[in-house]
C-alpha cells in the first residue's frame, strides 16, 4: 500500500513538472524571438514621431437669405474720378519720342473803322518730330523742325511769313553714367520749302529750296542734363557747308558763294560757285524751362567763327519762344528769331547798266511772330 501511494505521487509530480516546462517554453520567448520585437519596436517608434488629437468638427449652419433680382440700388458716392487720364501699359524702351504739330491764328477786321486799317489774316503752322535714344554711356539725338506761314491782306495776293525746315542729329558718348559731359559728333542741315520774295516784288526771287542750304558736320564735347533740357555743345572744329543750288542767285553772289566772272558788258565768263566752304568754332545751346505752371521757356542759340577767311567775324542765330498755354489743346505763341551773318549783305548799289559797284554790308536780321492756336501732341 505504501509502495504504491509512493508511485503515484511520483506520477502526480512528473506530470506537474512536465506541463511546467511546457507552459515555460510558451510564455518566455528563445533569444532570436527577442531581439525580433525589439527591432519591431524601434522602427515603429521610428515611424510615428507625432500624435495628433482631433476633435469633431462642428457642422456649419446654413442662413439662408432671399435675393431681390428686380429692384437693385447702384450708388457711385465713394467713387472718385480720375485726376490724370488713363494710360495703357508701354513696354519700357529706351528710346524717347516727341510727335507735336500746331496751327497758330491771328486776325483782324475793320468795318467803317475811322482810325483806318485792312482786314487780315495769318496762320503759321509748325511741326516737331523727336526720335531720342539713351542707354548707359551713349546718347543720340535726333530733331525735325518745321514751320511755314502765310499772311492775307485786303487788296493784297498772300505773302509768307516764316519758312524753315531744320533736322539736328547728335550723337554722344561718355566714360561713365555719372558724368554729363559727352564726346559728341553733330550735323545739322537748315532750309526753307517755298521761294522768297521781297515784297512787293513777286518776280525775281531772293531765296529758294536749297538756296540757302546750310549744313554743319563737327566734333566736340556736349553737356547733356538728365531731363534732356539744358544742352551745351563746343566744337572746335566744325564744316559749314552753304549751297546756293539755283544758278542766278549763285552768279549774284547770294549767301557768301562766289559769284560769276563778268566782262566789261556783263555777260558770264564763268559762273557762280553752288557751294561754299568754311572750317571754324561751333557753339550751340538748347534750353526749356517752365517759368509757371502753364508758361514755358524754349531758347536756342548758335554761334559761329570761320578760321580761314574771316576769324572773329561771329555768326548769331538765336531763337526765343514763349508758349502760354491755355488747356490741352490751346496755346499762344510768341517768338523772336536773330540773325547775323557776315556773308549776307543787303542795299547792293547798281550803276545805269545794272552792274553792281557796291555789293552793300551785313545787318541784324529781326523777326517776331505772335500767335493763338492749337497744338496736339501725340
Amino acid at each position: 500500500m505504501a509502495i504504491k501511494f509512493l508511485n503515484t505521487t511520483v506520477l502526480f509530480l512528473a506530470l506537474v513538472f512536465s506541463v511546467g516546462i511546457v507552459n515555460a517554453q510558451d510564455t518566455i520567448p528563445l533569444p532570436q524571438e527577442r531581439d525580433s520585437i525589439l527591432l519591431d519596436s524601434i522602427a515603429l517608434q521610428k515611424k510615428i514621431d507625432t500624435i495628433v488629437i482631433r476633435r469633431v468638427q462642428e457642422r456649419i449652419k446654413e442662413n439662408a437669405e432671399s435675393v431681390n433680382l428686380f429692384n437693385t440700388n447702384i450708388s457711385f458716392k465713394k467713387t472718385k474720378p480720375l485726376d490724370k487720364e488713363f494710360k495703357k501699359f508701354q513696354v519700357p524702351t529706351f528710346w524717347q519720342q516727341v510727335n507735336l504739330i500746331g496751327l497758330n491764328f491771328s486776325q483782324a477786321a475793320f468795318i467803317n473803322w475811322n482810325a483806318g486799317g485792312n482786314n487780315s489774316i495769318s496762320a503759321l503752322a509748325n511741326a516737331r518730330f523727336e526720335r531720342n535714344y539713351k542707354f548707359r554711356y551713349f546718347q543720340w539725338e535726333n530733331i525735325l523742325e518745321t514751320r511755314y506761314g502765310i499772311n492775307l491782306q485786303e487788296g493784297q495776293k498772300i505773302r509768307k511769313t516764316d519758312d524753315a525746315i531744320r533736322v539736328t542729329s547728335t550723337v554722344g558718348y561718355r566714360r561713365d553714367t555719372i558724368s554729363n559731359w559727352y564726346y559728341s559728333v553733330k550735323a545739322n542741315f537748315n532750309t526753307q520749302f517755298t521761294d522768297g520774295f521781297k515784297y512787293p516784288d513777286r518776280e525775281t526771287p531772293i531765296s529758294r529750296v536749297m538756296s540757302p542750304g546750310y549744313f554743319f558736320l563737327g566734333a566736340g564735347t556736349s553737356y547733356i542734363s538728365e531731363d534732356r533740357k539744358l544742352n551745351v555743345y563746343i566744337s572746335p572744329l566744325t564744316q559749314k557747308a552753304t549751297f546756293v543750288f539755283d544758278q542766278d542767285l549763285a552768279d549774284k553772289g547770294a549767301f557768301g558763294v562766289q559769284k560769276a566772272i563778268l566782262d566789261a558788258d556783263g555777260n558770264i565768263l564763268e559762273q557762280g560757285k553752288n557751294v561754299f566752304l568754311e572750317v571754324g568754332f561751333l557753339v550751340t545751346n538748347n534750353w526749356e524751362t517752365q517759368l509757371m505752371e502753364n508758361i514755358a521757356l524754349k531758347h536756342r542759340i548758335n554761334i559761329y567763327t570761320d578760321y580761314i577767311r574771316s576769324f572773329g567775324n561771329i555768326d548769331i542765330d538765336w531763337e526765343l519762344n514763349i508758349n502760354l498755354r491755355v488747356n490741352k489743346y490751346i496755346v499762344t505763341n510768341l517768338g523772336t528769331h536773330i540773325i547775323y551773318d557776315d556773308d549776307i549783305l543787303f542795299d547792293a548799289v547798281k550803276n545805269d547798266a545794272g552792274i553792281v559797284i557796291d555789293e552793300g554790308s551785313p545787318k541784324l536780321q529781326f523777326k517776331q511772330l505772335l500767335g493763338v492756336g492749337v497744338a496736339y501732341n501725340f
